[in-house]
């Protein structure tokens, strides 16, 4: 499968990178643009306060001339929190997208999104200060009507980055759960 990862507002750092070393041990080619120029954070409100400073506009553009190259092959789209986010929009643009892995976060939807069966597998903690229950359930009826085939999978106790070692968010079970299902769907593809 052809994999476009995105990282999170802490920008590409290692566990981005061990991530894509994971999927590439899997028999996945995997690509990882550094949608912040080489730019990382130890936190998300620094991360955040850079995001701010780049703008939505920017950074949807930076990833769609990243992706543009190897969407003919029918991208599988992937990113962690604000890389989900940017993934989930880029995967409903995109009429050759083989299927969404959003990691940590999702994205507000057009009403006009429409995709055909787009196989779509979203991992989150609970609770989540940034995916709400409330935000969840209106997200998941949302893909459902633009015609995504949606799976949601909760890890309760977890925090918001709980596959981001170097974070306080951290929890190995739930990253090894993540990855044992993640790997399953991505070979279902």
């Amino acid at each position: 499968m052809n994999i476009m990862l995105f990282h999170s507002v802490l920008g590409l750092t290692s566990e981005v990178r061990d991530a894509a070393d994971r999927l590439r041990a899997a028999g996945h080619e995997v690509w990882t643009p550094d949608l912040f120029e080489g730019r990382t954070f130890d936190s998300f409100e620094e991360g955040m306060e850079f995001k701010e400073e780049i703008g939505k506009d920017e950074l949807l553009k930076r990833a769609v001339l990243a992706a543009a190259p190897y969407s003919e092959r029918g991208l599988v789209y992937a990113g962690f929190s604000l890389g989900a986010s940017i993934a989930q929009t880029l995967a409903l643009g995109d009429e050759k997208a083989r299927g969404l892995l959003l990691l940590q976060g999702t994205s507000d939807i057009a009403p006009s999104a429409h995709v055909d069966e787009l196989p779509v597998q979203l991992h989150v903690a609970e609770p989540d200060p940034f995916e709400t229950d409330d935000w969840l359930s209106a997200w998941y009826l949302q893909m459902g009507r633009a015609g995504a085939d949606v799976e949601v999978y909760r890890y309760p106790g977890a925090g918001h980055l709980y596959m981001f070692q170097d974070t306080p968010d951290y929890d190995a079970e739930a990253t090894e759960a993540t990855w044992r299902v993640a790997l399953g769907f991505l070979d279902s593809l």
